[in-house]
């Protein structure tokens, strides 16, 4: 009984963090002349410290298969293996909560040793409204969500976890990079409220908040491609994204907060869009609050959701209250906030992003809108319909096309204004190059026109940003490229996501339209022919672990007569499972991946659902890419303001 009321004391004494700090942090906003720091220090430390205890507290009773907690008799079995019983912590509601919980006091952390003095008003403020958001998801877990319940009766031995949750590494990696990402944005969102309180513009608030928003995306895009990994490697369905809302919850603070990341730059750079960013910044940390409602509530059916619980009213209620109170403190504050300059052209970097800015915006609310309609028209009428596919790619493919061409201009476009012959200068090598790139592609006999179109795009980008490195190095260029890499991270972080993005869209676009499918049924000891490979299902074999009863038929791929592939599809049984949960087996390569995932399986003979994906695993490159420009963007030593000042001076002709 220690380790559950250890666990209760640690949410309490994190819920009284959340609850001191809140007040100290507003008081402290409006009354500065009193040195409060070590006041917002100890409700920090509450916070933090309530936070661990829970979080080791629950890692505890699952290690020590204590089932008198509820917990751990609903997600965990003497079965489980060690890995994922570490990860079953996150892997059901209520530690996940936790865990988002203590994901949060760790931001608010980081965000207390900004704070040197209370006569910071705009970081005790945000300091407050981290307090605020606090109280919510500590109140979360000792209500509706508490993981920590005695059971009168406790069960000999575990119902253990979903299967889908104990069947890849993964599950270590991409819940908690998610979180990470999530709760990273609220930061942002506790200054920009702070600042809407002191009716204070001006880019302070973007400034200190700059490194943070970049963490929390860079952590939000490692998370979705680890997602989109998992899926590919897990669920057997030859796919990796599917438009499921759970999906689509992720996908669209990503997009919004992507949106925000360049329009802030606009607004240090040039002082505009300064009352859009703070719409794009109560957008993103709502739309998170939203996807945490639809991933929690149950009100999708999703492999990616929980089950349904009482914690979806709590959500839906907070949703509101985050959506109506930053938009009235907007609307009450806005006017006194509105940036008064425009763009003087179009045809400028400016004027670039705002069209990035539109068509970021326009996706976000395309897919917001097919994910939330289907709920909407069940919750009215009572009806259910489905929005599939065809829906969102029939608008996202178009508006990732124009994406990918503003991305491939607004970089390399002059500030203010730019003449044709300073484009053309920029960009005529490219131009050719991309040119050049489809020709090639075409005369290779690839005829698909969204990948020719999407090849010349990556090249064109590809070689602008080369070039550009190139002429602003100072010589010797083996010593200035470093430097300039070094020296202005933000920008050339920038161009290393726009890289990783234009290798994801080359992958995407070769692996769909340039994909071979097929399935076949084959007999033990008969060859069937796929995608140039003569396929045999030799045997089955069968193996019996701890939590599982594993079946696989063993495949064997011959080219040319030469064993070059044994693929090992499974079917795995699981006791608290009435069904088989299938998992597909990949042979990946730089130029091609082959899929194969059982469709029937009986021991003499398999029904084999069979893929050949050509460039599907530079995705996963293109992926590592855009994170790691969003690292090496925020990483480096902070700079003081005065001299980003001089930095935004020196590079707004660029």
């Amino acid at each position: 009984m220690v380790t559950p009321a250890a666990g209760w004391a640690g949410v309490l004494l994190g819920l009284s963090g959340s609850v001191a700090l809140t007040v100290f942090g507003f008081r402290a906003q409006r009354r500065p002349d009193r040195d409060r720091r070590s006041q917002l220090r100890f409700a920090v430390g509450c916070m933090l410290a309530g936070a661990l205890l829970a979080m080791g507290a629950l890692e505890v009773a699952l290690l020590t298969d204590n089932f008198t907690v509820s917990y751990v008799a609903e997600n965990h079995s003497r079965a489980t293996p060690l890995l994922f019983t570490i990860t079953g912590a996150w892997s059901a509601l209520g530690g996940s909560i936790v865990l988002w919980a203590l994901v949060l006091a760790g931001y608010t952390a980081v965000v207390l040793r900004q704070v040197r003095d209370t006569g910071d008003r705009l970081g005790t403020g945000a300091l407050g409204v981290l307090g605020l958001v606090s109280v919510f998801f500590f109140g979360l877990v000792s209500t509706v969500a508490n993981p920590f319940r005695i059971l009168p009766d406790p069960p000999a031995d575990g119902a253990g976890p979903n299967p889908i949750l104990a069947d890849h590494l993964m599950v270590a990696f991409h819940p908690p990079l998610l979180y990470l990402g999530f709760v990273g944005f609220t930061v942002p969102f506790a200054f920009a409220m702070s600042a809407l309180l002191l009716r204070k513009g001006g880019v302070d608030w973007l400034r200190r908040t700059r490194r943070a928003n970049l963490v929390a995306w860079s952590f939000l895009t490692a998370g979705l491609v680890l997602g989109a990994w998992w899926s590919y490697e897990v669920l057997g369905w030859g796919g990796y994204w599917a438009w499921d809302p759970v999906e689509n919850a992720a996908l669209i603070p990503w997009l919004v907060a992507t949106a925000f990341i360049h329009s802030s730059v606009v607004q240090v750079k040039r002082g505009m869009l300064q009352a859009w960013n703070f719409v794009l910044v109560i957008a993103t940390f709502a739309l998170t609050i939203l996807g945490t409602f639809l991933t929690r509530s149950g009100v999708v059916a999703s492999v990616h959701s929980f089950t349904e619980s009482g914690i979806g009213p709590a959500f839906l209620g907070f949703l509101v209250l985050v959506l109506g109170g930053g938009f009235t403190l907007f609307a009450l504050r806005g006017e006194r906030i509105a940036s008064t300059s425009r763009p003087e052209s179009l045809a400028s970097r400016e004027g670039a992003f705002l069209v990035n800015n539109l068509l970021l915006t326009v996706f976000a609310f395309v897919v917001l809108t097919g994910t939330l309609y289907p709920i909407l028209v069940e919750a009215f009428t009572g009806d259910q319909i489905s929005v599939g596919r065809p829906f969102f790619d029939s608008l996202a493919v178009p508006l990732a096309f124009a994406l990918l061409l503003a991305m491939g201009v607004g970089p390399f476009t002059p500030y203010r204004h730019a003449s044709p012959g300073v484009l053309w200068t920029r960009l005529r090598v490219p131009l050719l190059l991309a040119s050049a790139a489809a020709a090639g592609v075409v005369l290779a006999g690839i005829d698909a026109p969204g990948v020719v179109a999407v090849v010349a795009i990556a090249v064109g980008i590809a070689t602008a940003s080369a070039r550009q490195l190139w002429v602003t190095a100072p010589a010797p260029r083996w010593k200035g490229v470093p430097r300039v890499l070094r020296g202005q991270r933000g920008y050339w972080g920038g161009q290393l996501a726009h890289l990783g993005l234009v290798v994801v869209a080359v992958a995407i676009a070769a692996s769909g339209a340039l994909a071979t499918r097929a399935t076949v049924t084959i007999d033990r000891g008969e060859t069937a022919e796929f995608a140039g490979y003569q396929i045999t299902f030799e045997r089955t074999a069968r193996h019996q672990l701890p939590d599982r009863t594993s079946t696989e038929a063993h495949i064997i791929f011959r080219e040319q007569g030469d064993a070059v592939w044994a693929a090992k599809p499974k079917l795995n049984s699981f006791a608290n499972q009435p069904q088989s949960v299938g998992q597909p087996d990949v042979w990946e390569g730089p130029t091609r991946d082959i899929y194969v995932a059982l469709a029937q399986f009986r021991p003499e003979r398999v029904s084999l659902n069979l893929y050949r994906y050509p460039l599907m695993s530079w995705l996963w490159v293109g992926g590592v890419l855009m994170a790691a420009g969003g690292c090496w963007a925020w990483s480096g030593r902070r700079r003081s303001a005065r001299s980003q000042e001089v930095r935004g001076r020196e590079s707004a002709d660029a």
